[in-house]
Formats: C-alpha cells, structure tokens, sequence
C-alpha cells in the first residue's frame, strides 16, 4: 500500500465525496456517481482515477457498464497504522488510571 497515494486522495473533498456515495450505494457508474454534483464529468473521472490509483475504488466492468466500487482496506490499514497506534496507549493509560483510582478508594471488588 502506497500510504502517501491514499493520503493524497483522501485529502480532497470532492473525493471523499464520491467515497462517501460509493459507501452509501456501492456499485454505481459513472453517470449515477455524477448526478446532483457541482462539478463536471469529466472532474469526476480525474478524481476517480485518483481514487482507483490510491486502490481506494475498485472499478468493474460489467457489459458495457463501468461500475465503480469503494474499497475500505487501505483506510483500515490507514486506521490501524496511524490511529490505532495512538488510540492503544490512550486507552492503556484509562484502564491503568481506573485501577489506580478503585485501588486508592478502597472500593476495588473483585468480580
């Protein structure tokens, strides 16, 4: 995984757009993804290669529709690598503190 590809592609709203409708309805063309934005095809199509290039969207021929796919693997180990990281010692750091505040209290029931 090429984190600085997803990083890039995450960083523009108009494609965490698209990311956010592929993840509301996954597998829709091109033209469903266009409906209702305020900017062109052809703008949608840039950003969707970003998207593709990053192996953020999956894109699938099915006839002679393209349909296009969100693909959650790189945000999870985006998540893992980045936030999970962090969020581990936080937590840690709560559960030592809890046991120090029951033990001090004299209120620590063992269960």
């Amino acid at each position: 995984m090429n984190d600085d590809a997803v990083f890039r592609a995450l960083a523009d709203g108009s494609r965490r757009q698209l990311l956010d409708r592929l993840h509301d309805k996954n597998g829709q063309t091109l033209t469903q993804l266009c409906e209702g934005l305020a900017i062109s095809r052809q703008a949608v199509t840039k950003h969707l290669a970003v998207l593709e290039e990053a192996s953020l969207v999956v894109a699938q021929w099915r006839g002679r529709e393209k349909l296009h796919f969100i693909n959650p693997v790189p945000i999870g180990e985006i998540a893992a690598r980045w936030i999970g990281k962090f969020e581990r010692a936080r937590v840690d750091a709560l559960i030592e503190l809890k046991h120090s505040l029951e033990g001090e209290g004299g209120s620590h029931e063992q269960q």
